[in-house]
């Protein structure tokens, strides 16, 4: 059998080798990561598919192809390895809107979606200019988290999981719009589905979670320590194949209440799912959907269903057997992992089982690869646990992806391990942690278990991220030596100064938000704008959920509980008013115009190009808005090139300071109202540690 070269590739050791031959080995694993993203998209027949939502809460399929390719640039672009754009347009309006996130913005109407050969050439452009980063760059091993080959892996890497991601997409694309990958190597082989079985399993202390000098490329939720004592339990030799789950679907289980958890009955209610999504029957025959084509169904392949889907066969189980079944944890699934002794790819000469693309570009059967008494550890399909995603002891953000994992430590995205059939460079080792929200498909199925071991589920969540609790203590905290609260008085003072119109506002660096709902006593409706999603997804929690839990370093290792509640807040009527979005300020999508008012809330010393944002604002706000400039000028390269800057340099020997330099920049197209108004901001550190900062605020009205 050929096999396609695109799929011969690992991920690369990053602490070993020459300079030059690294260099060489990390630009084919770029050029075979976007060869292998573009081979996808030749499935479609008719590219006026791609403008077409496969799923009705992700974006259309143009958008990935352009996503992976701007996250580059993005990234790039953040670190300061790159300081111009390629598109502005294009990286703003594929930059989120990956996940199922209430601040990703999946309206079709704000979207003037590029064609496809317009996409291909800004793809190709990209590809030019990573090939040149990668040619030119200084490269030191090894590459650790600053080093910039980190960021380039970083890219692909991210790629690498939209291709798989992107073919669960484009599997629910109607089939007259595809057409066959021909090199794409399809399973034939089906049988009757093997008896399943549960086999012993001792328990074991496991101890996981890498650190920071591994070999490997990592995203930041793989890294810090756990250690845990795992009971003994059976585990099933197979994972759960098609005609196992036939078992379920005949005796009435998605026509019974009690085999689901409330949340899967909502959506199974409101999916009407008879059957897992990718099942179709005619007459007395069924078939299975693959990523371009339909089969007929291999009653001994895996299963491929959501997390609820799992969970209620294993609710069945249990009721028909006795005995009491549910899905492994990730502890379980390491015990397993673990006592097979799997080499790690990239160790492995040929992959161990169905996965990496090296053997199907499908599932097989799920009594093929074989591990000691278990079979398909890992490939074949992911494998849903119980366990929703949080981070290990330890955990850090990387600060040029900060919001990577940390929006999914909310408890509703569940892990998957052991990869599938697709997975590819981090994917496919043994320390990858991915997680989906319980409703979304993956390839993803399970092997189930058999124990009475509780599985602990934290739902009292305390938020403990340092950025995140100090802007939650800031924001919502008392007042702080005397000085009333910053984020209050700034929103009393737009509203004062809002000028003829409040109908609409704009906060553009809300954080966590008190500003917006301050802003929405005064304004009919408010957006509230943030770069990351690290912290705006407080916000987002209390509008939803309406409370919001943090803990606050008070003294070593002695901390303080602190709950937010939108009753307690007198924000609970502001709910309708306001809407948070993700944005990057220095690069803001086009929708976000015809603003009464638009605060510069304290972030205009963080933008990498403030100069750009200040002379375009005013496109952004009605004729007579407002436009409310607060800053501290505390301007540092690290954040800003000092070419950027608002004031805060010489030229020519003479000083520029910031409030001049403001008024150059907004005086043509603002007239000035008001300012400096004197804002002071405090911060608590700890019990008895803060910080003072003085917020100089104007007021401007766009002529």
């Amino acid at each position: 059998m050929n096999v396609n070269p695109l799929f011969l590739t690992k991920t690369p050791l990053l602490n070993e080798g020459k300079q030059e031959e690294k260099r060489e080995e990390i630009l084919r694993y770029f050029h075979k990561t976007f060869d292998l993203d573009e081979q996808l998209f030749e499935a479609f027949a008719d590219q006026s598919a791609m403008f077409r939502k496969a799923d009705p809460l992700r974006h259309p399929l143009i958008f990935y192809y352009g996503h992976t390719a701007t996250f580059y640039i993005n990234k790039l672009i953040i670190s300061k390895i790159l300081t111009e754009r390629i598109d502005p347009r294009f990286e703003s309006m594929f930059a989120i809107g990956v996940d199922e996130m209430s601040w990703d913005d999946l309206n079709t109407s704000h979207y003037n979606w590029p064609s496809f050969v317009e996409a291909s050439e800004y793809r190709n452009k990209v590809r030019q200019t990573i090939d040149g980063l990668i040619r030119t760059l200084p490269l030191n091993l090894p590459i650790g988290w600053d080093n910039p080959f980190w960021i380039i892996l970083m890219a692909i890497e991210h790629e690498r999981i939209h291709i798989e991601t992107s073919s669960v997409l484009i599997r629910q694309v109607p089939l007259e719009f595809l057409k066959p990958i021909y090199s794409w190597n399809i399973c034939s082989e089906e049988a009757p589905a093997p008896e399943n079985s549960l086999i012993p399993v001792e328990g074991k202390q496991i101890k996981i979670g890498k650190s920071l000098n591994n070999p490997l490329y990592g995203w930041d939720n793989e890294y810090g320590k756990h250690e845990a004592d795992v009971q003994p339990f059976k585990a099933s030799k197979y994972l759960c194949s098609n005609g196992e789950y036939l078992q379920f679907v005949e005796a009435g289980g998605y026509e019974n209440q009690n085999f689901w958890t409330e949340e899967g009955w909502k959506w199974k209610t409101y999916k009407a799912a008879m059957h897992p999504l990718f099942w179709r029957k005619e007459g007395n025959y069924w078939h299975l959907r693959l990523v371009f084509n339909e089969i007929q169904m291999p009653w001994n392949w895996p299963v491929e269903i959501n997390y609820l889907e799992a969970k209620a066969f294993c609710n069945w189980k249990s009721d028909v057997t006795g005995l009491p079944i549910r899905l492994p944890s990730e502890d379980e699934w390491y015990v397993l992992y673990k006592n097979a002794n799997i080499p790690d790819q990239p160790y492995w000469k040929d992959a161990p089982g169905n996965i990496n693309m090296e053997y199907f570009q499908s599932p097989c059967p799920v009594d093929k690869f074989g591990f000691n008494a278990f079979y398909d550890l890992i490939g074949n399909v992911w494998q849903w646990t119980e366990t929703p995603i949080n981070g290990f002891e330890g955990f850090k953000i990387h600060p040029v992806y900060d919001d990577f994992s940390t929006p999914t430590f909310d408890t509703k995205h569940n892990l998957i391990k052991g990869g599938s059939w697709i997975s590819t460079g981090n994917e496919a080792t043994g320390n990858a942690r991915y997680a989906f929200r319980r409703h979304f498909y993956q390839h993803a199925g399970f092997r189930y278990v058999e124990s009475a071991n509780e599985v602990v589920i934290r739902t009292d969540v305390y938020e403990t991220d340092p950025e995140v609790i100090r802007t939650c203590e800031a924001q919502y905290g008392p007042d702080f030596l005397g000085y009333k609260n910053y984020f209050q008085q700034i929103a009393e003072i737009a509203v004062q100064y809002a000028g003829h119109s409040k109908k609409s506002a704009l906060d553009l660096g809300c954080r966590t938000g008190r500003t917006t709902w301050e802003l929405a006593k005064g304004f009919d409706s408010v957006t509230g704008l943030d770069f990351t999603a690290r912290t705006i997804r407080v916000a987002v929690q209390l509008q939803e959920s309406g409370s919001f839990n943090y803990v606050f370093p008070e003294e070593g290792e002695l901390l303080s509980y602190h709950q937010l509640n939108m009753n307690n807040l007198g924000f609970d009527k502001l709910v309708n008013k306001v809407t948070f979005m993700q944005s990057d300020a220095s690069n803001m999508k086009s929708i976000f115009v015809g603003y009464d008012l638009v605060l510069i809330n304290d972030i205009l010393d963080q933008m990498y190009n403030p100069r750009h944002f200040l002379t375009g604002v005013h496109k952004r706000i009605n004729k007579g808005g407002r436009l409310i400039v607060a800053t501290g000028y505390d301007w540092s390269e690290e954040c800003t090139k000092r070419e950027n800057w608002i004031g805060g340099h010489r030229d020519s020997g003479e000083q520029i300071w910031g409030e001049n330099d403001l008024a150059s920049l907004l005086s043509e197209t603002f007239t000035f109202i008001d300012g400096p108004i004197i804002v002071p901001l405090v911060r608590r550190i700890n019990k008895r540690k803060f910080s003072f900062n003085n917020i100089e605020v104007t007021v401007w009205e766009k002529k």
